[in-house]
């Protein structure tokens, strides 16, 4: 358990580069919305070389921890124990402080990308398409691995690639069928099309939305929307952004280091909303 909601107390986001991220927009506009005014959040420029220093600098007032790149596993030598959502992906983006010391790490981004979808009226689908191959496409696998009830598509760019997805579906119990990106407006077909890829990469695809698309996730957040994903609106398809991911998985970090549920998914979603458009 968390220490004390109504202790002073501390928490931060921690990566490399952070200055970008909403993190301290959501935790701040959720702490207030709670009623917890002594708790502050902070983020902090963070490499893999500098984490084990900066965990010995951590006192007890620390609640918390969230990860970003290209921390989320460089940081599982330094806890006492991962969830077994994070150990299924090898990768931690929070990490919890308890009240005698123990620091423990889940994965809040896995829930996260399933609540995000749910909102959305996606709770089962029969297929899906992952476009990338990158460390967030195997959180969307592992998501997948929750909701898709058959074979799922990944397009990729590298025979590498390939067998990391391959390896990773194998983990997780995901049946998958590896297709080269040159083959990538197929996927938009597909029931569900989560997009991983960088800004910029499915600009490409836009003209090939279907008539009538089904489904998209596209987990990226600024620029928003995309070009994939303002035509998959405008056709008339359902379109979860990436801002859903940021707050449902914020929300589930609050809830774990504050120990108060339910987090206040509004007021977050709204405090993001806002710094977004003052970019």
């Amino acid at each position: 358990m968390p220490a004390r909601a109504t202790d002073r107390r501390r928490a931060a986001v921690l990566g490399s580069p952070i200055a970008h991220s909403l993190s301290p927009v959501l935790h701040r506009a959720a702490y207030a919305e709670l009623g917890l005014r002594e708790w502050t959040y902070d983020r902090f420029e963070i490499d893999e070389q500098a984490l084990p220093g900066f965990f010995g600098t951590l006192g007890p007032e620390w609640a918390g921890l969230s990860l970003t790149m290209p921390l989320k596993r460089a940081v599982i030598p330094l806890l006492d124990g991962i969830s077994e959502t994070a150990a299924s992906v090898d990768a931690v983006n929070t990490v919890v402080f308890a009240e005698d010391g123990r620091r423990t790490g889940d994965n809040t981004d896995i829930p996260g990308m399933v609540a995000a979808l749910r909102e959305h009226g996606i709770e089962k689908v029969d297929t899906a398409a992952v476009l990338g191959a990158g460390a967030t496409a195997s959180s969307a696998l592992a998501a997948l691995a929750r909701i898709c009830t058959g074979e799922v598509s990944v397009y990729v760019r590298s025979a590498a690639r390939a067998a990391e997805m391959r390896q990773w579906a194998e983990r997780l119990g995901v049946a998958v069928r590896i297709v080269d990106w040159t083959d990538a407006e197929q996927a938009l077909d597909a029931p569900l099309v989560i997009a991983t890829t960088p800004a910029g990469v499915t600009d490409t695809l836009a003209h090939a939305v279907p008539e009538r698309p089904a489904a998209l996730f596209d987990v990226l957040y600024d620029p928003w929307p995309t070009a994939l994903a303002a035509r998959w609106s405008a056709s008339g398809g359902a379109v979860v952004g990436g801002l859903d991911l940021l707050v449902h998985q914020a929300v589930l970090q609050v809830e774990q280091m504050t120990g108060r549920s339910p987090a206040p998914v509004a007021v977050m979603r709204e405090a993001g909303e806002r710094a977004l458009a003052a970019r």
